[in-house]
């Protein structure tokens, strides 16, 4: 979700809570566009990072320190010389814009008690971080924009500070019912956007968040639903319900996730995804949020060239295979040529000189059959020839059938490793997924190169009931889990005819509850090529019945009885083990 006007509001209570009362004590600018604030209260030191990026605009504290230039930029040594030591009066939010304003008071240097404001506007890329007196004149900020950039309004120093009203919004906490319909009226937008065109701070997820609490339909156009007095006043209700929870404060800081990773984050739950995972602090929230985020966009380019391996390795053997089983399929017709040269061997004596064509009894099935010839040859040469490429066809059939399966499995193979790909979350899980590669010949083994140590393990859950289940993020941890971590009798789940993880639940000589089964086979489910299907097919069965053929690739396991049950993929209802 976007840092809207209600993040902000969560953002600004929360330091209100946590730091009015407190004194600056360091201030370092670790960025270009951003501050770092140690705020030290009674009840312990606090960071607090501000930043202006115009890709991401943040406020929030954070138990991370950032190193320092050497050199301190002016707009640092501004801040330290008006807010070194300087008591935090406050935060405040004007409305519900995107703006955070941090008042304080300090002695200058004449030792007179003097009050600062400093500014953060989190507006994308216009956002900006600036320092401000008691008469609202700018002191400075962290980004100069003269006239010649904006024609709205100059941020440099000795220019009046001002919000510049670049959209007529309303302030959605002064609304009533009243204003709420005549601000509505004339929009021909769905509610959603006619609620975002009207009021300030609504993000496009919340403006929506309000529509689905209203049970109005969305689609229809907002001047459809004014008309009906009922549906307008479910709207309003469903509105001053939001508004009313940020007016007191009362916020539900939560993350959703997709597929194990981050899609959204919200201040107040929304209940659009049902893998979530909520948090008291909205300031940890968001530093979390962010980190997953950086994590998995770092860990895709770690994952690049090893991507791009398996995606060169999957075209040529698709390739390979295509024409492999073009080759095979021209050998279909090998017993014809057979036939043929047995009937011309058998009927020698009947078939007649430079004919193109010759009709025998098949005394096989008693039907008559047309044998195409070379008029130039004899009945006997015809038939070597038709037993001559008889004999080649055979030996492509038995040759290609041998390559046909080894290049099928080396596809299956190289899609178990993208799903391997798919599934790591740290860099060291990738480890295990290179070494695979370079085991299997995919990568050049360098000469003298010493193996990385190997780090990740297998993941580990637990259910309610105390079951232990993991599950193996790779090939090389499929064989640890199946092999190693089970015994004969745990239970075994895997994706029906998909690459994807093996997944065992320890059942320690106990029976396992239905349910258990059921979240270990969503689990299954979940960790494979169809994590993104509405239902899936898990096979399960008890681990000594699972098998591994002779010379097979790593993770590669047969089985020849099973159960098997539908279910959504998901982790619902398990938790991570230390």
């Amino acid at each position: 979700m976007a840092f809207d006007g209600i993040t902000v509001a969560a953002v600004t209570k929360e330091l209100n809570d946590k730091l009015s009362g407190g004194r600056v004590y360091k201030i370092a600018q670790p960025e270009e566009d951003a501050l770092l604030l140690t705020i030290k209260t009674q009840s312990g030191q606090y960071r607090l990072l501000l930043s202006a990026d115009a890709s991401l605009p943040l406020v929030y504290l954070t138990d991370v320190n950032k190193a320092s230039p050497m050199t301190a930029p002016n707009f640092c040594m501004v801040c330290r010389k008006h807010l070194q030591n300087a008591r935090i009066l406050g935060f405040s939010q004007p409305g519900l814009e995107r703006i955070l304003r941090m008042d304080v008071e300090h002695l200058n240097e004449m030792g007179d008690l003097c009050k600062k404001t400093l500014v953060v506007e989190i507006m994308g890329k216009h956002s900006n971080i600036i320092l401000i007196d008691e008469k609202d004149t700018i002191v400075d900020s962290i980004k100069h924009i003269s006239g010649m950039v904006s024609s709205v309004r100059e941020v440099l120093p000795g220019r009046p500070y001002f919000v510049a009203k670049t959209a007529e919004k309303e302030d959605p906490l002064l609304a009533c019912a009243e204003d709420f319909l005549d601000g509505l009226q004339g929009k021909n937008l769905p509610a959603d956007r006619a609620l975002m065109t009207c009021y300030m701070g609504i993000s496009p997820q919340m403006a929506g968040e309000i529509v689905r609490r209203s049970k109005v339909n969305g689609e229809k156009d907002i001047q459809s639903i004014l008309a009906d007095a009922e549906e307008t006043a479910q709207l309003w209700r469903a509105f001053s319900d939001v508004m009313r929870h940020v007016k007191i404060g009362e916020f539900s800081p939560v993350i959703y996730y997709e597929n194990g990773a981050p899609q959204e984050f919200a201040s107040i739950d929304t209940g659009m995804y049902a893998e979530k995972k909520n948090y008291e602090s909205i300031s940890l929230l968001l530093q979390n949020y962010y980190a997953e985020k950086e994590a998995i966009v770092r860990i895709r380019q770690r994952s690049t060239d090893l991507r791009r391996i398996v995606q060169t390795a999957t075209e040529r053997n698709a390739k390979k295979l295509e024409l492999q089983e073009k080759q095979l399929k021209d050998t279909e017709k090998r017993e014809k040529m057979r036939l043929y040269g047995e009937l011309l061997n058998a009927y020698s004596y009947q078939v007649p000189a430079n004919v193109k064509e010759y009709e025998a009894l098949n005394y096989y099935d008693n039907t008559t059959v047309k044998i195409p010839l070379d008029e130039t040859l004899t009945a006997a040469e015809n038939a070597k020839k038709y037993f001559d490429r008889y004999g080649k066809q055979k030996r492509t059939f038995e040759a290609l059938t041998g390559l046909v399966e080894e290049t099928r499995a080396e596809l299956e193979h190289l899609e178990s490793i993208q799903v391997a790909l798919d599934i790591a979350r740290k860099e060291e899980d990738l480890i295990q997924i290179r070494q695979e590669l370079v085991d299997c010949g995919f990568i050049r083994r360098k000469s003298g190169a010493k193996k990385e140590k190997v780090t990740s393990r297998p993941l580990h859950y637990v259910t309610e009931d105390g079951f232990h289940i993991y599950v193996g993020k790779n090939n090389y941890q499929n064989e640890e889990v199946t092999f190693k971590i089970a015994n004969g009798g745990d239970w075994w789940f895997h994706a029906k005819k998909l690459p994807g993880s093996h997944v065992v639940v320890r059942t320690e000589g106990k029976e396992l509850p239905d349910h258990v089964y059921e979240q270990a086979a969503a689990l299954a489910a979940y960790y494979s090529k169809a994590a993104d299907q509405e239902k899936a097919e898990v096979d399960y069965l008890q681990r000594r019945d699972v098998k591994k053929p002779a010379g097979a690739a790593p993770g590669f396991v047969v089985y020849y009885t099973n159960y098997s049950m539908a279910v959504r993929p998901g982790i619902d209802g398990l938790t991570p083990a230390e």
